[in-house]
């Protein structure tokens, strides 16, 4: 065979490529250090690299989320400390005031410290991280609480009804009625003082009217509350525990959304919803269909087989049957977290008919882990208290019990109605009503701590994740590292190399190339 020049040629230049390409590539290894610069270095290396990739991103998303959730529950936990620290002060003015050594004039002084306390108290409860409220529920852009008027009574006839107030007052407001009867019944007098019980100004309520005036503020009941006079017409005394007192000072009315009921919405049926109640934890939606009934239509307490589903209908779980009893008034159907309870005043239960079970949420949950999230906020009324009025309700009232509105009640956990009380005690110079506060705010105190403690756990729970994700996060660093990271003592090596190879190849093929028949001729 002969060899031709242009064969001599093109096997030249391909081994000069085939040196250049792999002294190229070995070069880029040295620039980025990594031995796997695109899939065709290593297929089923890039696949893992890929892989383990999308883990650290995930991983680095669940530390952000962390580092989010640790500045709302580090701000909450700063922020029921200076609470606790208010009411540790509270309780101290509560025992000066509670003395009976301390004059009207020393009541009044002590006062002033502790309206400011309670404002502060609402300007804590309305804590915001980041423009965000933490104790409003979802509602996070509004403020949790609002200050009121709020009114308080040694009178449970009166207390127990209900009553609304509207304007403001700088000064707690104390009420008596100069007479005994009925509001809305006939014409009756009643005297206010604005001044803690120095001066009073009489009025009459014409009859059939519900609403008192105290310049300024007024005062509208239900019609027919009772009223009992005082025992001496005239008396200032207002530790006086005879006839009907009231104050009207401050609270404040809790804003977000609470956690407090599950609804459930019938779908599908002429099932009444007023025979239907959901009970335990629901955390999200459910809707249950039922699939048969024996017979169809059927009652309670026949045979119901039906399906739920927790992801608003895209996967069901099926095949579950609630047996017949015969003569139970309500068919109880156990669900993932509670129960739905069809009572038989609702009518009868036909194959199709949908439940949906809605649970009123205000949890925001920030997930941490794969399967694990921790709440970030909390609701306010839980912790503070105060006064709220619930969705459909005709009106607010007291959170966790109405012994806060009623002198004489006994202790209350709520801290911002017995905040109120104190500030209303003090202004008129009611020993017994600051005697009582003193006890409430040992239980407020207490509930806090509670609360406090539940913020203090979830941190926590934050601490240990945060760990776990940072041994994730450097666990999978490594596995990256050991498929794409380069030996740089061994690339160094390999890179010499094909230096020298590519050098030899440039120089014996041109002297070669110079080599010609010509020559010899």
């Amino acid at each position: 065979m002969r060899v031709s020049q242009q064969m001599l040629f093109n096997t030249y230049v391909s081994n000069m490529n085939t040196s250049l390409t792999q002294l190229v590539e070995t070069n880029i290894q040295a620039q980025t250090q990594k031995k796997v610069n695109k899939p065709s270095d290593n297929p089923v290396g890039m696949a893992r690299i890929l892989d383990h990739r999308e883990t650290l991103a995930t991983v680095k998303q669940y530390r952000d989320n962390i580092d989010t959730a640790k500045g709302w529950l580090s701000l909450s936990d700063t922020t029921l400390t200076q609470v606790s620290t208010i009411l540790t002060r509270a309780k101290g003015l509560a025992e000066q005031g509670a003395s009976g050594t301390l004059t009207d004039d020393n009541r009044e002084q002590i006062s002033y410290e502790a309206r400011q306390l309670f404002q502060q108290l609402v300007a804590l409860a309305n804590t915001e991280y980041e423009g965000k409220s933490i104790y409003a529920g979802h509602k996070v852009e509004d403020n949790a609480f609002k200050e009121r008027l709020w009114m308080t009574s040694n009178d449970a006839n009166v207390s127990s009804r209900n009553f609304t107030i509207t304007g403001n007052a700088e000064k707690t407001i104390v009420v008596q009625f100069e007479a005994d009867g009925a509001i809305g019944g006939a014409a009756m007098q009643y005297r206010y003082s604005k001044d803690g019980g120095e001066t009073f100004t009489t009025k009459t309520l014409a009859g059939g009217a519900t609403t008192l005036d105290f310049d300024g503020v007024t005062m509208d009941f239900d019609l027919g509350t009772p009223a009992t006079n005082i025992p001496v017409k005239g008396s200032a005394n207002t530790n006086d525990s005879s006839g009907t007192w009231m104050w009207v000072r401050p609270t404040a009315q809790y804003m977000g959304d609470d956690e407090d009921s599950i609804n459930v919405v019938p779908m599908n049926t002429s099932f009444t919803s007023s025979a239907l109640t959901a009970d335990g934890a629901f955390s999200k939606d459910v809707v249950v269909r039922i699939d048969s009934t024996t017979p169809d239509p059927a009652s309670v307490d026949d045979e119901i087989t039906y399906s739920y589903s927790s992801d608003g209908g895209v996967t069901w779980t099926e095949g579950n049957v609630k047996p017949a009893d015969a003569g139970a008034t309500t068919a109880v159907i156990p669900l993932p977290g509670g129960t739905l309870t069809l009572d038989n005043s609702g009518g009868t239960v036909a194959a199709g008919a949908q439940f949906l079970i809605h649970p009123d949420t205000a949890a925001i949950n920030v997930q941490i882990q794969e399967n694990e999230s921790v709440r970030v906020n909390d609701v306010g009324k839980d912790i503070f208290g105060g006064v709220y009025k619930q969705p459909g309700a005709s009106g607010a009232s007291v959170v966790f019990n109405n012994n806060s509105m009623l002198l004489g009640g006994g202790e209350s956990q709520n801290l911002l109605e017995t905040m109120g009380n104190l500030v209303a005690f003090l202004e008129t110079n009611n020993q017994t009503g600051v005697q009582e506060c003193l006890d409430s705010l040992n239980a407020s105190q207490k509930h806090l701590l509670t609360k406090a403690a539940d913020v203090g756990g979830r941190e926590n729970r934050l601490a240990v994740a945060d760990q776990v994700l940072s041994s994730l996060e450097l666990n999978e660093k490594d596995r990256i590292s050991h498929i794409e990271d380069v030996d740089v003592g061994e690339l160094m090596t390999k890179l010499s190399q094909q230096q020298l190879v590519y050098e030899a190849v440039l120089k014996s093929s041109s002297m070669i190339m110079k080599m010609n028949l010509l020559n010899y001729v």
